[in-house]
């Protein structure tokens, strides 16, 4: 998807997904990765900067979860606990109460992704992606168990405590791209997915947001809600507010 030969591949892709690339800065792409880690023009997405507004990290597909301690979280076709998700138990402990918002973006979406407040950061930490298969008749191979790469980070946040921002791609982390960054601000870009990645999961502590009420309805039904860069999902609590 990188070399040149790959560009072969934008035009169809664009007509096939109905892209309106009106909203894309104009330009000529050298490879088809060039074309799926597209920038949007500026202001094409209204980034909500009131301190209060928890907002929409990116263009995806958002489903919610209360943070239970028996949760089972089901991210790109596979099951996990919050400890196995994170590979630490005592980190996973803190958000126990909490919420899990995760946005899955499809081959269409905006793949840049942004910072959901203003804050430091602390180093990315890296889980490699593990494929085991079986051979119970010769010749037929059949997957068995599958665990996504990813990258997370924990975020100290100036509005809405400590939260863990987490990247999963396919089996390669190289499809996932960070910025070399130590602090930030809200709804900047935080990174982009290369063709391969496409999920981000963001967790909370108890008692920090209330997720909108549409978002909680949806996915009790097990819907996911339509939602872009930079708009309102929640707000924080009022208790929060006033600590």
């Amino acid at each position: 998807m990188n070399s040149s030969f790959s560009k072969r591949k934008i035009q169809p892709f664009i007509h096939n997904n109905q892209i309106d690339m009106s909203q894309y800065v104009q330009k000529e792409y050298s490879s088809y990765n060039d074309f799926f880690t597209r920038h949007i023009i500026e202001g094409q997405r209204q980034i909500r900067l009131e301190e209060n507004i928890f907002i929409a990290p990116a263009d995806s597909k958002l489903t919610y979860y209360p943070i239970t301690e028996n949760i089972q979280l089901k991210i790109k076709d596979s099951l996990y606990s919050l400890e196995d998700l994170l590979q630490n138990a005592e980190l996973a402990k803190q958000y126990h109460g909490g919420i899990c918002l995760i946005f899955r973006l499809t081959v269409d979406d905006y793949h840049r992704y942004c910072f959901v407040d203003s804050g430091t950061k602390e180093k990315d930490c890296y889980i490699q992606g593990i494929f085991h298969t079986v051979n119970p008749i010769a010749n037929d191979y059949y997957p068995i168990y599958k665990r996504n790469s990813r990258s997370y980070s924990v975020l100290h946040t100036d509005h809405f405590n400590d939260v863990i921002y987490m990247e999963v791609g396919a089996m390669m982390v190289g499809k996932i791209v960070n910025h070399d960054l130590q602090s930030f601000q809200k709804g900047q870009e935080k990174g982009y997915f290369e063709f391969g990645g496409s999920t981000i999961v963001v967790l909370l502590k108890k008692d920090i947001i209330d997720v909108d009420e549409d978002i909680i309805r949806n996915s009790s039904h097990h819907d996911e809600t339509r939602v872009l860069m930079g708009e309102k999902i929640g707000i924080k609590k009022r208790k929060a507010m006033l600590k």
